[in-house]
């Protein structure tokens, strides 16, 4: 299925007015924008410009998947996830990034990597980009968490990972697309 973006976008594109910037942090920056939409009439778009991140599912040659279980603030829960982190600068090579961070997290390097594509966390609102990963040939070696950092990591059978998928046990979005792209590929 291929679309055409242009076409998709002539009959629908909204268009800048104004913008203001209600608050800018370390890792996000929240904007008000006024818009144009499509029928001419204008309205106003909050969103949290992200400057985007990496993750990875390593799988090791029993399929198993290396995973952590963190504590999310927001959520005010351990959640179950693949190792992820934010990029260090915008043009960061993402490769290199999702590289540490499996290194840093986890202690673990890998031999084979491959490109899983990407998704928008939250496009609604946010223009954060997650660019996915798998990694084999997995070596273990010594974790190096950033300072603030607290996580368990543990192995878990892909396909044990697939059924929780399915099951709705793992809420986070990048790990659920992650885990079932891995299992599709892995005729798992």
């Amino acid at each position: 299925m291929q679309f055409n973006v242009e076409r998709e976008l002539s009959h629908m594109r909204e268009t800048q007015i104004s913008s203001e910037d209600i608050f800018h942090g370390k890792i996000l920056h929240v904007k008000k924008d006024i818009i144009r939409l499509p029928d001419g009439s204008e309205s106003f778009r909050e969103i949290i410009r992200h400057i985007g991140a990496v993750c990875v599912i390593p799988v090791t040659e029993n399929n198993e998947v290396i995973v952590e279980r963190q504590y999310r603030y927001p959520i005010d829960r351990v959640i179950l996830e693949i190792p992820a982190g934010k990029l260090d600068a915008p043009d960061e090579n993402r490769l290199s990034a999702v590289q540490r961070e499996l290194r840093e997290e986890t202690g673990y390097t890998a031999d084979e990597w491959t490109d899983l594509g990407g998704l928008y966390s939250a496009p609604a609102y946010s223009d954060e980009y997650i660019t996915m990963y798998l990694a084999r040939g997995l070596h273990r070696g010594e974790r190096h968490p950033d300072e603030g950092e607290f996580l368990d990591v543990s192995r878990v059978p892909l396909a044990d990972l697939a059924q929780a998928v399915m099951n709705g046990e793992i809420p986070d979005a990048k790990t659920q697309i992650c885990i079932l792209k891995a299992a599709r590929i892995l005729g798992i």
